[in-house]
C-alpha cells in the first residue's frame, strides 16, 4: 500500500523559517541603520549624537524619571489594594477586584484623552467645577495634566492594575499555615505581616515594579497626548518625531536599540524575580489564608478602594460620556442639553471613520486568525519536539515580548520600504506588525494548553497512518478549542487597541481606529474622539465577554501602548 505524501515536516520547517524572518529581519535592519550614516557608510556617529545631543539626552532622562516614578507609585497603590481584597474581610472585595480588571479594558491613550478632558488647565471639567465652588480666577487652575507630574499620574492609573493582579494572585496562593504558625507563637498581626507575608510577597512586588517600569518606559500614546503639548518628549515620542519631515531613520534606529536592550535586561530581571518566588507546606495540602478583620475600618477601606478606582475608571468614563453627548466638550451635559450630534458627525459626516473601522476589523480578524494558527503550530512544534531546533523556535516565539511596539514599527519600516518586499503603504505591513507583537502571549497561552493534552492521543493517530498535521487538526486542535478561542479573541482585542507600531506604519489609506483617534487630536474634534474611544472600549468589552463565555477561560491581561 502506498502512503500519501506527508508534507508535515516541510510545512513545519516553513513555519520556523517564517518566524525567524519575522523577528530577525526588522531587528537586523535596526542594527544596520543604527551603524550607518545618510549615505550608507558605516559609522558610530548616530550613537554619539544620541548620548551627547540634548534633544536626545533630555527625553532619555525624562523617560527614566517617568518609569521610576510610575513604578514606585504603582507599588504604593497596588500592594495595599491587593492586600485588602485578598487578605481582609473588606466588603465588596470581589466587586473591587472585578472593577480593577475592568479598568484594563481602557487603552492607556484613551485614558490620557479622558484625563485631558478632566484636567486641562482651562477647559478641564474638574478645574471648571473647582472654580465654580471656590471662586478661583479663570486664569488659574487646580490641576494641570500637561505636566510631568500629570503624565506620571495618568500612566500610573492604567499601569497599577498589572501590579495589582500579580500581588493579589500571590497573596491568594500564600499558604495560610505559615501565618497561623506565627500567630500561634504569639506574634501580633503586624509582626506576622512584616516577618511572613511581606517577605513572601516581595519577589512578586518586585516583578510588578519591573512590569510597571517597562510599561511606562515603552508607552507611546499617553506621552504623545500629554507630553508633547506640555513641551517635552519621552524617548518613544522622540523616536516618532524622527519620522516627521525630514525623516531621520538612522537616528530613529539608534534611539530604538537602547530601548530594546533595556527592555530585554528588565524582562530577564523580572523572570529572575518571579523565579525566586516559592513556598511549600510539608506534609499535605495547605489551607486558605485567614482573613484579617478590619472592624471599624471596613467602610473606610471600601471608600479608599473606590477613590483609587475613580482615577482609571469612573472619572475618565464620565468625561468621555459627557463629551460624546455634549455639543461643547468643556461643558457638563444635562438631559436638556444632551445631543447625538457627535455620533452623527462621527459615523455619517467624518469621511475617515468608516475606512478606519473597516481596516481595523479586517486587520484584527486577519491578525487573530493568523496569529492563533501560527501560535498553535509553534506551540505544537515545541511541545512535541517536531523539528530539530525546536527550543530556538520557542525562544523566537517569545522574543517579540522584548521588542517595544514603536521599536518594532521602526524596524518594519526600515525592512519593508525597499525591494524585494515593498510593503509600506499597504495593510500587509500592519498585519505583520500586529501578528509579531501579539505572537508571544498567543504562543504562551497555547503552549500551556498543550501540556494538558497527552501525546498518546496523537501517537495513536500516527500509528493509524495520519500525518503530524492531520493529527493536530483532527485530534489535538479540537481538544484545545477553548484555548484557541481565547487566544483568537485576545489577539483581536489587542490589535484594536494597538497604537505605537501603527502610528509609525500607517498611511492615509491604511489608517486604523487607534490612529484615527490620535489624529483627531490634531484637529481638536473632541466629540468625535469621545465617540470613537467609547466605540473602541465597547468593542473590546463585547469581545472579551464573548471570549470568556465561549471558552470558559479568562483572557490574560497584557500591557498595551
Amino acid at each position: 500500500m502506498t502512503r500519501s505524501l506527508d508534507l508535515s515536516r516541510p510545512i513545519l520547517l516553513a513555519v520556523a523559517a517564517l518566524l525567524a524572518v519575522m523577528i530577525v529581519l526588522p531587528v537586523g535592519w535596526l542594527v544596520v541603520y543604527s551603524l550607518s550614516d545618510k549615505e550608507g557608510a558605516a559609522t558610530l556617529g548616530n550613537f554619539a549624537t544620541l548620548f551627547t545631543d540634548p534633544t536626545f539626552v533630555d527625553p532619555l532622562i525624562t523617560t527614566l524619571i517617568i518609569a521610576v516614578s510610575v513604578s514606585l507609585l504603582c507599588c504604593l497603590i497596588a500592594a495595599p489594594l491587593g492586600w485588602l481584597v485578598s487578605r481582609t474581610d473588606m466588603p465588596l472585595r470581589r466587586s473591587v477586584r472585578t472593577l480593577v480588571m475592568a479598568s484594563l479594558v481602557t487603552p492607556p491613550f484613551v485614558g490620557a484623552i479622558a484625563w485631558e478632558m478632566l484636567a486641562a488647565p482651562n477647559s478641564g471639567l474638574l478645574n471648571q467645577l473647582w472654580r465654580s465652588i471656590s471662586g478661583m480666577p479663570a486664569d488659574e487652575a487646580l490641576l494641570d495634566i500637561y505636566s510631568l507630574q500629570g503624565l506620571i499620574f495618568v500612566i500610573a492609573c492604567y499601569t497599577f492594575p498589572y501590579v495589582f493582579i500579580l500581588v493579589a494572585n500571590a497573596l491568594d496562593r500564600m499558604p495560610g499555615e505559615l501565618e497561623d504558625a506565627s500567630s500561634m507563637l504569639g506574634a501580633k498581626t503586624w509582626d506576622t505581616a512584616r516577618r511572613i507575608t511581606v517577605p513572601l510577597a516581595l519577589p512578586t512586588l518586585l516583578a510588578g515594579a519591573l512590569v510597571s517600569f517597562l510599561q511606562a518606559m515603552n508607552l507611546f500614546g499617553s506621552p504623545a497626548i500629554l507630553a508633547i503639548p506640555a513641551g517635552f518628549h519621552t524617548l518613544t515620542t522622540r523616536i516618532w518625531s524622527l519620522f516627521q519631515f525630514p525623516p531621520k531613520p538612522e537616528l530613529a534606529a539608534a534611539a530604538s536599540l537602547p530601548l530594546l536592550v533595556l527592555t530585554i535586561l528588565l524582562l530577564r530581571a523580572q523572570a529572575r524575580a518571579l523565579g525566586r518566588r516559592g513556598y511549600a507546606v510539608l506534609g499535605g495540602k495547605y489551607g486558605e489564608p485567614r482573613l484579617i478583620r478590619l472592624g471599624l475600618l471596613k467602610w473606610p477601606a471600601v471608600a479608599l478602594a473606590m477613590i483609587v478606582l475613580a482615577m482609571p475608571l469612573f472619572l475618565p468614563y464620565a468625561a468621555l460620556f459627557n463629551s460624546a453627548f455634549s455639543r461643547v466638550a468643556s461643558r457638563i451635559v444635562s438631559f436638556e442639553t444632551a445631543t447625538l450630534h457627535n455620533f452623527r458627525f462621527t459615523f455619517l459626516e467624518l469621511s475617515s471613520t468608516m475606512p478606519a473601522l473597516k481596516n481595523t476589523f479586517l486587520l484584527a480578524s486577519s491578525s487573530a486568525t493568523l496569529g492563533a494558527l501560527l501560535a498553535l503550530l509553534i506551540a505544537y512544534i515545541v511541545a512535541r519536539k517536531a523539528v530539530t531546533g525546536h527550543k530556538v523556535l520557542g525562544f523566537l516565539a517569545t522574543a517579540p515580548l522584548a521588542i517595544p511596539g514603536i521599536v518594532l514599527g521602526v524596524g518594519l519600516f526600515l525592512a519593508y520600504t525597499r525591494p524585494p518586499l515593498t510593503l509600506y503603504g499597504t495593510l500587509w505591513i500592519l498585519l505583520i506588525a500586529f501578528v509579531t507583537i501579539e505572537l508571544p502571549v498567543a504562543y504562551q497561552q497555547l503552549s500551556s494548553a498543550f501540556h494538558a493534552v497527552h501525546p498518546e492521543l496523537e501517537e495513536a493517530g500516527r500509528m493509524l497512518g495520519a500525518s503530524r498535521l492531520r493529527t493536530l487538526a483532527d485530534i489535538t486542535a479540537p481538544l484545545l478549542r477553548s484555548a484557541v478561542i481565547a487566544t483568537w479573541c485576545f489577539v483581536f482585542v489587542a490589535v484594536i487597541r494597538e497604537l505605537s507600531a501603527a502610528v509609525i506604519l500607517f498611511t492615509s489609506d491604511t489608517k486604523v481606529l487607534s490612529v484615527l483617534i490620535f489624529d483627531l487630536k490634531e484637529s481638536g474634534d473632541v466629540g468625535a474622539i469621545a465617540v470613537l474611544s467609547l466605540t473602541m472600549v465597547a468593542i473590546t468589552t463585547l469581545v472579551v465577554a464573548a471570549a470568556n463565555r465561549l471558552s470558559g477561560t479568562r483572557l490574560q491581561a497584557r500591557p498595551v501602548s
